[in-house]
C-alpha cells in the first residue's frame, strides 16, 4: 500500500518499460535494488494483498466497542481529515463514529474502492490497504497512502476532501499472528509497503506479554521518503530490548551514517536472525512484486505464497520461515 527497483525476474520489465530507477541487480550477487518508482504497478501503495491461509489473531475489543466493517460488503466511511506527510504521501483519517473501532485482526487489511475508475470488465477498481491506526482506536481509521500517477485508486483517494466518503470492505485476513510464537522476527520492507509490518509491530510491542525480538530493515529512496520514522524511532526508544530498525537509502545525503545502495545478503545476515533458529524465527517481507521476487521468490497470485527463492533461499531460510505480504 514506490520503492525497490526490480531484481532478476523483473529485469525484462525494467529494460522494456524503463520504469525502474536503475538497472536491476542479480540475485547471484545476493543483492536487490532498493526502489521501484511509483509508475510500476497499478496497485501501488497496496502491496499487502490478503491471503486466506489462516485466521488472524483476534484483537480483544475495549469494553463497548463494535466494528462497523463488513468482510462481505463495502460500506461508506467519511473522511475526517488529511495530514500531508511528504511530497507524495498523506495520512487519511476516516470517521468511524462514537463507540466504533475497526477491530481488525492482526494481521489483516481492507479493500478501498473507487467508483471513478473501472477495470477492464467495467467494474469499480479497488485495492487492499493496511491501516496504521490501532485496531481498538475508537472513532477513527487511518491510512498512510502514497500517490502514484498510474495508481488510479491512490490518485482517487488523494483527490478526496474532508466530508467525502470512501467505500471500504474488510477485514481480509493475512498471516495468523500469535503472540510469542517466535523468538526472533525479521521484517524487510520499503516505502508505503511498510504498513503491514507496522501493524505487527504496533500490536506486538504494546503487548506486555511480548517476549519476541523484532528487527526491521526499512529501505527507501531518500531520507524524506522514510514513512513513520518518528513512530519507529519512538518504538526503538521505548522497547530497546525488543525492537531495532535499520534504515537503508538508495540516495543518501552526504551526512548519512546508515547503509546505502542495495539491501545485500550480508546486510540481512548482519541484522536478521539466522535460519538455524528453525521454527523460532520468522521473516516477513512486504513490497512491490519485484522486491518480493528478489528476496523470496514470486508470489503465486494474490492469495498464495509461491515457491521460496531469491536471497532468503540462498541464505538458507525455508518456506516455513518466510512470509510474503
Amino acid at each position: 500500500m514506490s520503492f525497490i527497483r526490480a531484481a532478476t525476474l523483473a529485469r525484462s520489465a525494467a529494460v522494456s518499460t524503463r520504469l525502474y530507477s536503475t538497472e536491476a541487480a542479480t540475485i547471484k550477487k545476493s543483492k536487490f535494488p532498493l526502489y521501484l518508482f511509483g509508475a510500476v504497478v497499478a496497485s501501488a501503495g497496496a502491496y499487502g494483498y490478503a491471503t486466506y491461509e489462516s485466521k488472524a489473531e483476534e484483537v480483544e475489543p475495549k469494553k463497548g466497542l463494535t466494528s462497523p466493517l463488513d468482510p462481505q460488503n463495502f460500506i461508506d466511511i467519511t473522511l475526517k481529515k488529511v495530514e500531508p506527510y511528504n511530497h507524495n504521501t498523506s495520512k487519511f483519517v476516516f470517521d468511524l463514529g462514537d463507540g466504533k473501532a475497526s477491530l481488525l485482526p492482526v494481521t489483516s487489511c481492507v479493500y478501498l474502492k473507487t467508483e471513478d475508475f473501472t477495470d477492464a470488465k467495467g467494474k469499480p477498481m479497488y485495492r487492499p490497504y493496511t491501516p496504521i491506526s490501532a485496531s481498538d482506536l475508537e472513532g477513527e481509521l487511518t491510512f498512510i497512502i502514497k500517490k502514484y500517477e498510474t495508481g488510479n485508486v491512490s490518485k482517487y483517494i488523494h483527490s478526496l476532501k474532508p466530508g467525502d466518503k470512501l467505500a471500504v470492505k474488510g477485514p481480509l485476513p493475512k498471516w495468523s499472528w500469535k503472540m510469542n510464537e517466535f523468538d526472533e522476527v525479521g521484517l524487510i520492507g520499503g516505502g508505503s509497503g511498510i504498513a503491514p509490518l507496522y501493524q505487527v509491530l504496533q500490536h506486538a510491542l504494546a503487548d506486555k506479554t511480548n517476549k519476541t525480538k523484532f528487527k526491521l530493515i526499512f529501505a527507501n529512496v531518500t531520507e524524506a521518503d522514510i514513512l513513520l520514522r518518528e513512530e519507529f524511532d519512538a518504538m526503538k526508544k521505548k522497547y530497546p530490548n525488543s525492537f531495532d530498525v535499520v534504515y537503508v537509502l538508495d540516495k543518501p545525503p552526504a551526512n548519512w551514517n546508515g547503509p546505502s545502495g542495495y539491501v545485500t545478503a550480508d546486510l540481512i545476515k548482519q541484522h536478521i536472525a539466522p535460519p538455524s533458529l528453525g521454527e523460532k524465527v520468522k521473516v516477513f517481507v512486504c513490497g512491490p512484486p519485484p522486491q518480493v521476487t528478489s528476496l523470496a521468490g514470486k508470489k503465486d497470485g494474490p492469495y498464495k505464497q509461491g515457491e521460496l527463492t531469491g536471497i532468503l533461499k540462498e541464505l538458507g531460510y525455508t518456506a516455513d520461515q518466510v512470509y510474503k505480504f
